[in-house]
């Protein structure tokens, strides 16, 4: 027996935090009965989604895509520029923390829920490395302050918050790295915007131990089974470390 958002985010179809959502509206059935939040399955079951039979778990995909921009992390099926849209992938896939619409880079993409909701809880500091084109030249001052943190509000999406303290160094005249560990609402180019800079190209290189590399724009690779295992391996690392004080 297992619970139904477990069954869904294992069949590949989302998150746990995902499946409790489509469960609370009413989408997903047990043996034809409407499911509430808490419902568990047995072997046996017929577990649907809308109309659509959700099978056991399908065989693990986890890939390494290098976003374009202008393409938009969403499920939402009216996005024309959507990132499932553009990668057409044969295999029901979603992906393991976003990029903005205008940036580009590393995404991984998975059918594998769990994954998915570990790599997604901030609490846990998961590395996030980017590089980063300004507008200005980049001052000692500039990446100082970056590194002790800094104070980014949106009185319309309610975020007042001061940014964890990271690591950032300069590469080039108008360019600099940062390596992240939370991933707040446009978090750089806001940190960029309070210092009086703006962020005119950002590209996510690394998450955890997995690398952009030479990944052309647009192109798709499966992780290899060294890649898979020291992730993994860091996930459950991670939650014996979690950033104390941090909502999920």
């Amino acid at each position: 027996m297992v619970r139904l958002n477990k069954y869904l985010s294992d069949a590949g179809i989302c998150s746990r935090r995902e499946a409790d959502r489509l469960i609370e509206n009413g989408q997903v059935t047990v043996d034809g009965v409407r499911a509430v939040p808490g419902t568990k399955v047995e072997p046996g079951q017929e577990v649907r989604l809308g109309k659509r039979i959700v099978g056991g778990r399908p065989k693990r995909v986890v890939l390494a895509v290098n976003k374009p921009a202008g393409i938009v992390c969403t499920e939402e099926r009216r996005e024309r520029k959507s990132i499932i849209r553009y990668l057409d992938y044969p295999e029901r896939i979603t992906y393991a923390g976003r990029l903005d619409k205008d940036s580009e880079g590393l995404l991984i993409m998975t059918n594998d829920g769990d994954l998915i909701d570990k790599m997604m809880r901030a609490r846990y500091g998961h590395e996030k490395e980017y590089r980063v084109t300004v507008d200005k030249p980049v001052t000692e001052e500039f990446i100082r302050k970056m590194c002790e943190g800094v104070r980014i509000r949106d009185t319309e999406k309610g975020l007042d918050a001061v940014t964890r303290p990271c690591r950032a160094q300069r590469i080039g005249k108008y360019t600099f790295s940062i390596i992240l560990t939370q991933g707040l609402n446009r978090q750089i180019r806001r940190m960029c915007e309070a210092l009086g800079y703006k962020a005119v190209r950002l590209v996510r290189v690394r998450i955890m131990n997995i690398e952009l590399g030479r990944l052309k724009s647009g192109e798709v690779r499966k992780l290899s089974e060294q890649e898979l295992k020291e992730l993994y391996e860091r996930i459950e690392e991670s939650q014996n470390v979690r950033i104390s004080g941090e909502a999920e």
